[in-house]
């Protein structure tokens, strides 16, 4: 059985299927990077990916296990590892960060007596009984994170006999790494060249992977509605395996006469530097976003947004660009919101971008979402 340790320092292991790409690894990161410059200990296990090196680095200790496997016999077998390894690594809080590997994770904390926390990253499928009952395990922990308030109402409407303790923690914008600035110059003229954009153009970019979710259809067909003289349109963002998507939206555009004018630039490893380059971002999400994060960073970047009105986009848009909100799947609404973008002038643009500015730092910093973490932990141990 496994004691709590009551010292200040903390031994914290969080869980997640994969360190490929993402927010919930970009945010496991972040933890773990919090948690050693505050003298605890940072383990993640994961089944790998090509962020354990940036995670190690950090001197957060990285364990390679099946944790993505959905396969119940493996989920098991998964529960009695990570009970061994809670027991040898003195761990005091095992944090899951999705469904599958957070069933693992109920086990072995149950069996060791470990606190149990977890994060609600998403608004899971839950159209049948099975489904919901997979999703539960997510609210059977000490302390259920969730990463918006519009994620909080979801868990509460489609689960309405949860005791779980709801703690919303938006996601966290680095925004000294999402700042402009002049320095940034060289690399945006660099991408510029890359992807061989035509200077003195107005910018409108879709950050995002190559997925129906993202509404590109919408803003392509919105996009034809206007006149495209003066515009280039940038898709930034894998496909990940999924060429026939691609294909698919390259017909669109070509249907549409717009190959001169929107461009698939492929994945972007500089994101910083592609805001710069970007007079207007665009997030087009056909389905609720769980937080916004290319909403929030845009805004830290003195970008303009258009945005679909649902989810938690809602949340971290500034008043100031309220504007600008069009309705989901309604490439009608999204032409009169980016009309609404275009017609800015460069006075009110900077005021926009200020006030958006100061709304991304009072709300939702990076710093905030380590410190309110943080609390969770010290909380959950000390009670």
């Amino acid at each position: 059985m496994n004691t709590r340790n009551k010292s200040s320092s903390l031994c914290i292991m969080q869980v997640l299927p994969a360190l490929i790409s993402g927010g919930v690894e970009r945010g496991t990161i972040d933890i773990a990077t919090a948690l050693i410059k505050n003298g605890h200990r940072a383990i993640v296990v994961s089944s790998g990916g090509g962020l354990v090196k940036q995670l190690e680095k950090i001197g957060a200790i990285h364990i390679k296990l099946a944790v993505q496997s959905k396969n119940p016999f493996v989920l098991r077998k998964n529960a009695h590892t990570l009970k061994e390894l809670i027991l040898e690594h003195k761990v005091d809080i095992v944090h899951a960060r999705s469904r599958a590997p957070a069933w693992s994770c109920y086990w072995a904390t149950n069996r060791t007596k470990t606190l149990f926390i977890t994060t609600f990253h998403g608004a899971y499928s839950h159209q049948s009984t099975l489904k919901r009952l997979y999703n539960s395990v997510m609210l059977k922990s000490h302390t259920t994170i969730a990463v918006s308030n519009f994620i909080a109402h979801h868990i509460s409407k489609i689960y309405p006999s949860n005791k779980a303790n709801i703690s919303v923690i938006h996601r966290g914008i680095d925004t000294l790494l999402f700042s402009p600035s002049k320095n940034l110059n060289i690399r945006a003229e660099a991408l510029r060249k890359q992807w061989h954009i035509p200077n003195n153009k107005t910018i409108l970019m879709l950050p995002g992977r190559l997925t129906r979710l993202k509404g590109h259809a919408t803003f392509i067909k919105a996009i034809a509605q206007l006149d495209t003289s003066n515009i280039i349109c940038l898709f930034v963002g894998d496909h990940h395996g999924n060429i026939s998507y691609q294909q698919e939206l390259e017909i669109l555009i070509h249907e549409h006469n717009l190959e001169e004018t929107i461009y698939l630039v492929g994945g972007c490893h500089d994101m910083p530097a592609a805001y710069q380059l970007a007079n207007i971002v665009v997030s087009a999400s056909v389905k609720p976003e769980s937080f916004g994060r290319i909403t929030g960073e845009a805004q830290a970047m003195h970008c303009l947004v258009v945005a679909t009105n649902h989810g938690g986009t809602k949340e971290v848009l500034s008043p100031s660009q309220k504007d600008f909100l069009c309705e989901p799947n309604n490439s009608e609404a999204m032409t009169k919101a980016l009309v609404n973008a275009l017609a800015i002038d460069e006075q009110e643009q900077s005021i926009i971008f200020k006030q958006s500015r100061k709304y991304i730092e009072a709300n939702f910093t990076l710093d905030k979402m380590c410190q309110h973490t943080l609390a969770v932990y010290q909380n959950a141990h000390i009670h």
